[in-house]
């Protein structure tokens, strides 16, 4: 078997995961919850507005500041929505699932050795080893 058998191999396992399953159970709730998506698309909607205002050159400050206001507003919304919770942190557990594979695989290309090497669970300061931030 060559490694990208292997590394479909390890896709296959990943799929099998008990984090990656809770994600998208959880992600396709969000996509079917009708009131989060509306807020999202208003939350999106708002940012795009803000951005063609603070683009003018005649700036609308009072605008501006309702915009402001409004995005903050609905984006609490969106992030103390239940199911919005729920995923947030099945997502989490995914990206931190990916992130120790993803510094497996740099550790063992650096030459360590592939049985030993362990992935870091906090921040060294080196984005290089880095699975990401959260």
């Amino acid at each position: 078997m060559d490694i990208i058998e292997l590394t479909r191999e390890l896709g296959k396992a990943l799929q099998n995961d008990d984090r990656y399953i809770a994600y998208t159970l959880a992600k396709q709730v969000n996509d079917n919850d009708e009131e989060l998506q509306a807020l999202i698309t208003k939350f999106d909607n708002m940012r795009q507005d803000l951005s063609v205002e603070m683009c003018k050159d005649d700036k609308d400050t009072d605008r501006i500041k309702e915009l402001d206001q409004g995005i903050k507003s609905c984006y609490n919304q969106i992030m103390t929505n239940k199911n919005m919770i729920v995923f947030s942190a099945a997502q989490k557990s995914m990206e931190a699932l990916v992130g120790n594979i993803q510094q497996i695989i740099t550790m063992c290309a650096n030459g360590e050795d592939p049985d030993t090497c362990e992935p870091s669970t906090g921040c060294t300061g080196s984005c290089a080893t880095c699975g990401g931030c959260g």
